[in-house]
């Protein structure tokens, strides 16, 4: 672990409640696993996992007011469920309080709740990461998605991502059109593959 990682720790512990510091750890090791699996950088898939919840214990009025202050974009779905917007404030902030500048690592903050058509390897490491980190264990299909995690990334997530179509349609829940977008992206090339 560099320098940087342990000022980010240092500073993560002080900002976030003792459980969701703790999933941040699982987020940051499990993403470092599956990045030594697939071949990614082992480095930033541990940053961007310690980095993906840094906005989660913002109280949900502030995150709608803070996106809005910093000109982030917010759709219908994040403005009726304004937990959503943790991801891009997270980024936001990876960016301006925590120093990161590597598009990849604030790309994979960006998408690791909603998901995106064709993210990038990084990104669907750190979407993964964050749904099977071993503390989780209310998931539906968990073990099954965690051994899938391990041998067919792009199914895994195609997976994740239907649980979590089923899982906002019972709730009645606003759908957030890049969840279902991503959605039907991996759904397609799951078919082609």
């Amino acid at each position: 672990m560099d320098e940087k990682q342990i000022e980010i720790r240092k500073k993560l512990k002080k900002k976030l409640d003792t459980a969701r510091y703790e999933h941040t750890l699982g987020v940051a090791y499990t993403a470092a696993c599956l990045a030594m699996r697939y071949g990614a950088d082992i480095q930033k898939a541990e940053v961007a996992g310690l980095l993906h919840d840094c906005a989660k214990c913002i109280p949900d009025e502030e995150k709608l007011q803070k996106c809005e202050k910093h000109h982030l974009p917010i759709s219908d779905a994040e403005r009726k469920n304004p937990s959503l917007l943790h991801a891009k404030l997270g980024a936001y902030y990876a960016r301006q309080k925590y120093g990161i500048t590597d598009e990849e690592i604030l790309g994979a903050i960006t998408w690791h709740t909603t998901g995106k058509p064709e993210m990038t390897l990084l990104e669907e490491i750190v979407f993964i990461a964050d749904y099977i980190e071993p503390d989780r264990d209310r998931a539906p299909n968990l073990e099954e998605i965690r051994t899938l995690a391990f041998t067919d990334l792009k199914t895994a997530v195609g997976a994740v991502l239907a649980g979590t179509l089923a899982y906002v349609g019972k709730r009645q829940d606003a759908l957030d059109e890049t969840t279902v977008a991503a959605y039907e992206y991996y759904k397609r090339i799951g078919e082609l593959v």
